[in-house]
């Protein structure tokens, strides 16, 4: 059994922010949900986040992207240090005779693989603790790890308790701890801050727990902590690095990848092209063969097979295979696009449905309406769908075609097979198979001026 404790009850005063410090956002995902992710993979029996500042938005945060799943919240009045953090958790695992994984929630690039190996080697050895540690090429400001040769721990020293001799290892400790909860748990109550910070150190454990060995990860880069906007700067870079390679050699092609950015949590198959200053952002998904910008931004979005997106951007919408959009469209607002249309140059989409084979090709907008399949939208067609009170909807049916600069006024239905004369300001629902013209008719008067 696993209990993973998560510290996030700090509120970042370097972040230079109202919102807590795990709660800013790195590549689609809060830092302590980067921390809980990281730890999902070993299963966990208990989920435990020590919350603090603004406890209440950690809490809220968390359980809206997590509905339904077992977090607990453990408060810390006071933030007196990681051993009296832990020290919250005893009334919490009274009972718990398992493990704890201790991990902090601002050190969001912890990869699975790594608290995996974390994991094994503290069952394999029968250890009280293993700790996370990392060989800094400036440790500057980490706490040192002392080690023998078999890398069993002889010491932790915080580094503003470090002689000068002691600065020299470079060896740090990662802040990341698994224990044997039982053993933990004995001695936590004898914590003593016996400290220039007057803190209660979680490090301060490893003299009374035998055996506790060190674990040192692959990355330094994995362990790095996010105290101030430079650091989430860094940490993104790092992120993006590890993100594109990845899809590179999933067999994705990015062209310039320094000026692509894709989340975590993007998803892209095999021979999807992203062209420069792409970016890729949420819940989005792109499959095989679509070529994305450049110049695009594509959010929280479901991009079909062999789909062009050219200087456009897409919002929480859905566009089906072979279709084409851009230059400079904007689809929002839950578009969704069928095959085979072409939605061209500025063209906006809001809350919009458009069949297979639809074209929109220039110059509207089309906002909270139904389009059916083979449509075809002449250069500046509008919906009208506000009355200055509340939107409403339009309806457009298969094969019809809109005349340039025609404006549907909603609620309204167009029928099938409809032609719409170019200039026409329709108000009235139309029939199937027919031409509607609505304009003034033409009058020329002969030798008129403007007076002086």
């Amino acid at each position: 059994m696993v209990a993973v404790a998560i510290l996030a009850a700090g509120r970042g005063t370097r972040m230079k922010s109202d919102l807590p410090k795990v709660l800013h956002e790195l590549g689609g995902r809060s830092l302590v949900q980067w921390v809980l992710e990281s730890a999902r993979g070993l299963r966990p029996s208990r989920r435990l986040v020590i919350v603090g500042y603004e406890g209440h938005r950690v809490r809220n945060s968390l359980t809206e992207t997590y509905p339904g799943e077992d977090l607990e919240f453990v408060e810390q009045k006071e933030q007196l240090g990681t051993g009296h953090a832990i020290q919250q958790l005893l009334p919490h695992l009274e009972d718990f005779t398992g493990d704890l994984l201790v991990l902090n929630g601002d050190v969001p690039l912890l990869r699975p693989e790594t608290l995996e190996q974390l994991m094994d080697l503290h069952k394999k050895q029968g250890n009280a603790a293993t700790i996370l540690t990392a060989n800094l090429p400036n440790p500057t400001g980490y706490g040192r790890v002392f080690c023998d040769s078999q890398n069993r721990v002889k010491q932790i020293v915080e580094h503003r308790d470090c002689t000068d001799a002691q600065k020299q290892n470079h060896r740090i400790n990662a802040g990341v701890y698994c224990f044997n909860w039982p053993a933990l748990a004995k001695i936590l109550p004898d914590l003593k801050a016996d400290n220039d910070q007057q803190e209660y150190y979680l490090t301060d454990t490893v003299r009374h727990l035998s055996p506790v060995m060190a674990v040192d990860v692959d990355d330094f880069r994995e362990i790095m902590g996010i105290n101030n906007r430079r650091h989430l700067a860094a940490a993104h870079d790092i992120l993006q690095d590890w993100v594109k390679e990845a899809w590179m050699d999933a067999g994705v092609t990015l062209i310039d990848p320094d000026s692509i950015t894709i989340d975590d949590t993007v998803k892209l198959e095999a021979d999807v092209i992203i062209e420069p200053q792409t970016h890729l952002r949420g819940q989005t998904a792109i499959r095989s063969g679509s070529r994305i910008g450049p110049g695009s931004l594509i959010e929280n979005s479901q991009i079909g097979a062999n789909v062009t997106v050219l200087y456009s951007v897409v919002s929480n919408s859905a566009i089906a295979d072979n279709t084409r959009i851009g230059p400079y469209a904007h689809l929002r607002g839950h578009a969704d696009v069928g095959a085979g249309c072409r939605i061209g140059n500025f063209v906006e989409l809001k809350n919009a449905t458009v069949g297979d084979r639809t074209n929109i090709a220039h110059l509207s907008y089309i906002g909270d309406a139904t389009l059916g399949q083979q449509v075809n939208v002449g250069a500046g067609t509008i919906t009208a769908n506000y009355d200055g009170v509340k939107k409403h909807h339009t309806t457009i049916g298969d094969r019809t075609k809109t005349g340039s600069n025609s404006v549907l006024v909603a609620p309204i239905t167009v029928g099938e097979d409809v032609t719409i004369a170019a200039g026409s300001v329709i108000t009235d629902d139309v029939p199937d198979d027919c031409l509607a013209i609505a304009r003034e008719h033409q009058t020329v008067k002969p030798g008129w001026r403007l007076k002086p």
